[in-house]
C-alpha cells in the first residue's frame, strides 16, 4: 500500500512511515517532498539562523554548536529531522604542501536500508576537498547537508599558524520553516513552491512567489512602496512608489520617474518684436530665441496646451499706422516630423485699430489628442504681424502643457 500514515497502525509502523508523514517543521519542496535546512532563530532573537553556526577554536580545530535541521532524501525516503543539542568539535588535516584546498562540512545521514552502510546515523563529518592550484569544494554526498566551506591554506597545520578562521569559512545554510511559515532567508534564492509563498530577504524586503518568480510584496498586492521602504528595488515595470519629498514615481523599466510628470512649462519675461508678416520664432530684441517647451505624451494620448503672451502692435520705422493683428501660435514636432503646423485658426491674437491702443494679454487653450504614447514631442512659439510697418511686440510669453493621465 502506497499511502503511508503515523501513530495510525497497532503495529508494523516504519521508520520511513514516520519520516514521511512529519508535517510540521518542512518547506514543501514538491508535493512529496520538502527542502533539505536549518531552523531559524537565535537564543536572544538577534540573529535570523544561528543553528549549526561554526567557529574556529584552534589551528585546526572549529566547533559546530547546537541546532535542528531536516535533510530531505528520495520519495520513498521522507525526510530526515536531527538535532545537535550540545556543541561538536571538527578537525581538519594539514593543508597540502603546494596548494590549498576547500572542505565542506556536512551533517550526513547514514540509512543501512537504503545505503548498505551498515550504519543507522546521523554525524558531523568533513568531506575534504582536492588540492589545487585553484581549488574547488568537493560534491556533497549523497542524503546530507552542507553547513560551512572551508579554505584550508597550502601548508596550514597546528604549528604552522593553522587556518585563518576570521576568512577561511564560507557559510552554506539555509533555512527552512513550517509549512505555509514565512521563510527568512539566508544564502542563495531558491524557487518558491506554490503561489502565495512569503519569504522576507535579509535587507528587508517582504516577497511574495507568484508562480514563476519572487516579487516585492507591493507588487503582489498591488500597493504602493511606502516612502518608509523606498530604497526597495522595483520588481516590475509600472510599480509605484512614494517619496518623502517628492510626487508618487513609476518604474518605467530602468529608472524611477514621476508618475504624472508635468505640466511641462516655459516661458521669457523677455519682450521682442517682429515685423514678418509670416510666422517666425525668433523675435528682434529678444534674447531668449526661440522659446520652445518638450513633454512626453501620456498613456490618454492625450494633453492641455496652453499658450500666450502680453501683445502691442506699434508704429514702425517709416511706417503709417494702419489697422494690424498680432498672431501667437505653436509648431509641434517629434523628432523632425512636423505633427501641427502653425495657422491663424489656432493661433492667439491680439487688434488694433488704426489709432494706438494699449497692450493686451491673450491666451488660448487647445486639446491635444490622437498622441503616441511615451513619444517626446517638442511644441515651439512662432510670431507674426499682419502688417509688415506694424512692429508686433510680444511680452511674457509662456506654453504649458498638462498630460492628461
Amino acid at each position: 500500500m502506497n499511502l503511508r500514515s503515523s501513530w495510525v497502525a497497532e503495529t508494523g509502523q516504519t521508520r520511513e512511515d514516520t519520516r514521511l508523514t512529519q508535517t510540521g517543521v518542512t518547506t514543501p519542496l514538491n508535493t512529496v517532498q520538502v527542502r533539505s535546512g536549518i531552523l531559524p532563530g537565535s537564543y536572544d532573537g538577534q540573529y535570523r539562523l544561528s543553528g549549526l553556526w561554526m567557529n574556529g577554536t584552534a589551528a585546526m580545530t572549529a566547533t559546530v554548536h547546537e541546532g535542528r535541521a531536516v535533510i530531505q532524501g528520495s520519495i520513498s525516503q521522507g525526510a530526515y529531522p536531527v538535532a545537535l543539542t550540545t556543541e561538536e568539535t571538527v578537525t581538519f588535516t594539514a593543508g597540502d604542501a603546494q596548494y590549498g584546498r576547500k572542505d565542506l562540512v556536512v551533517v550526513k545521514i547514514y540509512d543501512n536500508v537504503y545505503d548498505s552502510s551498515n550504519r543507522n546515523e546521523a554525524k558531523i563529518e568533513i568531506v575534504k576537498g582536492v588540492p589545487a592550484q585553484t581549488p574547488v569544494a568537493p560534491a556533497a554526498p549523497p542524503l546530507s547537508l552542507p553547513l560551512w566551506e572551508v579554505t584550508v591554506p597550502a601548508g596550514a597545520s597546528a604549528g604552522n599558524g593553522g587556518i585563518p578562521w576570521n576568512s577561511a569559512l564560507k557559510d552554506l545554510r539555509t533555512p527552512v520553516v513550517s509549512a505555509g511559515g514565512i521563510l527568512p532567508l539566508e544564502g542563495p534564492t531558491q524557487r518558491g513552491t506554490y503561489p502565495g509563498q512569503y519569504q522576507d530577504t535579509p535587507d528587508g524586503q517582504f516577497q511574495r512567489w507568484d508562480g514563476g518568480k519572487w516579487v516585492a510584496y507591493p507588487a503582489g498586492v498591488g500597493g504602493v512602496i511606502p516612502a518608509s521602504a523606498s530604497t526597495l528595488p522595483a520588481s516590475y515595470t509600472g510599480q509605484y512608489r512614494a517619496v518623502a519629498d517628492g510626487p508618487l514615481q513609476r518604474w518605467n523599466g530602468s529608472a524611477w520617474a514621476p508618475a504624472y510628470p508635468g505640466p511641462y512649462f516655459n516661458d521669457s519675461l523677455d519682450a521682442g518684436y517682429t515685423v514678418s508678416t509670416t510666422y517666425v520664432n525668433t523675435l528682434v530684441e529678444r534674447a531668449e530665441n526661440p522659446l520652445t517647451v518638450s513633454f512626453v505624451a501620456p498613456e490618454s494620448k492625450q494633453a492641455i496646451l496652453s499658450f500666450g503672451s502680453r501683445m502691442e502692435l506699434t508704429l514702425g520705422s517709416g511706417g503709417t499706422s494702419v489697422a494690424s493683428s498680432a498672431f501667437m501660435c505653436v509648431r509641434i514636432t517629434q523628432g523632425t516630423t512636423v505633427i501641427r503646423e502653425v495657422e491663424d485658426e489656432l493661433a492667439a491674437m491680439a487688434s488694433r485699430s488704426a489709432d494706438p491702443t494699449d497692450a493686451s494679454s491673450v491666451s488660448t487653450v487647445q486639446r491635444l489628442y490622437n498622441l503616441t504614447p511615451g513619444q517626446t514631442y517638442t511644441l515651439t512659439a512662432y510670431y507674426r504681424t499682419s502688417n509688415a510697418t506694424m512692429r508686433a511686440w510680444f511680452d511674457n510669453t509662456y506654453i504649458q502643457v498638462t498630460p492628461q493621465y
